[in-house]
């Protein structure tokens, strides 16, 4: 479904991706983990188009994406909720949605609407409130739910248990286990590793702007060497 292949990316004379090969099949949750600096965003800002190619190629649906727009990719299913949320924050909960649903050029977003507010019923009590008065895991939610007003057919999402108490974290990771359970695509990136190796079909380690190794989830939960570089040294 989403192909990266061979993608090198440049900040300045900085190399921050070095050559990576990466693939997302339609259904699945693929995590991309590893340390700070490794690649993990520039990847996810790549693919969304913020971020040009120095080489390599990207494909979507079999369609060669690697020069496309934000808000072209946007408008062919792929959506991003970035990391530090990026909400509008003077702008109240409902308007934050609107937003994320430009791309249906006015087509009814109904149904978009009433699955976020399924999967975040806070939201729903919130919507008129502003988005900057919202705790740190409702504006993650908010985060989320913009990028599904989109109808995205690849959710990517970056670091999205990044500063939450450890109830919340568990709460979001629920959610995007049933996001994908209700057909949507996902690419994550995740600092918390346990957490997205457990949620996760399938897995890339990356290290300094390289895949070092690929593997399911399941297998590299049990790796020796991702469990004492990742884990903690254990997976409880």
């Amino acid at each position: 479904m989403l192909e990266l292949d061979d993608v090198h990316v440049h900040y300045g004379k900085v190399e921050a991706l070095k050559g990576i090969t990466v693939s997302v099949k339609q259904g699945e949750i693929v995590t991309l983990i590893g340390a700070n600096g490794a690649g993990k965003t520039t990847t996810l800002k790549t693919i969304s188009g913020v971020r040009p190619l120095s080489a390599g190629r990207i494909t979507f649906e079999g369609e060669d994406i690697t020069r496309r727009k934000p808000h072209q990719l946007v408008e062919m299913g792929i959506c991003q909720a970035p990391e530090g949320r990026g909400i509008f924050p003077g702008m109240s909960v409902m308007e934050n949605l609107e937003m994320g649903a430009y791309a249906n050029r006015g087509k009814d977003s109904k149904s978009e609407l009433d699955r976020v507010f399924e999967l975040f019923p806070r939201l729903r009590e919130r919507s008129t409130q502003p988005g900057g008065t919202l705790s740190g895991g409702e504006q993650q939610m908010l985060a989320i739910g913009r990028a599904l007003m989109a109808k995205p057919k690849v959710l990517l999402l970056d670091e999205p248990s990044m500063g939450l108490a450890p109830k919340l974290v568990a709460q979001i990771f629920e959610i995007i286990t049933e996001i994908n359970a209700q057909g949507t695509t996902i690419l994550l990136v995740e600092q918390n590793a346990a957490q997205a190796l457990r949620r996760a079909h399938r897995a890339y380690v990356l290290e300094v702007g390289r895949v070092v190794k690929t593997a399911t989830a399941d297998d590299l939960l049990n790796d020796d060497a991702v469990r004492a570089a990742y884990l903690g040294g254990s997976v409880e």
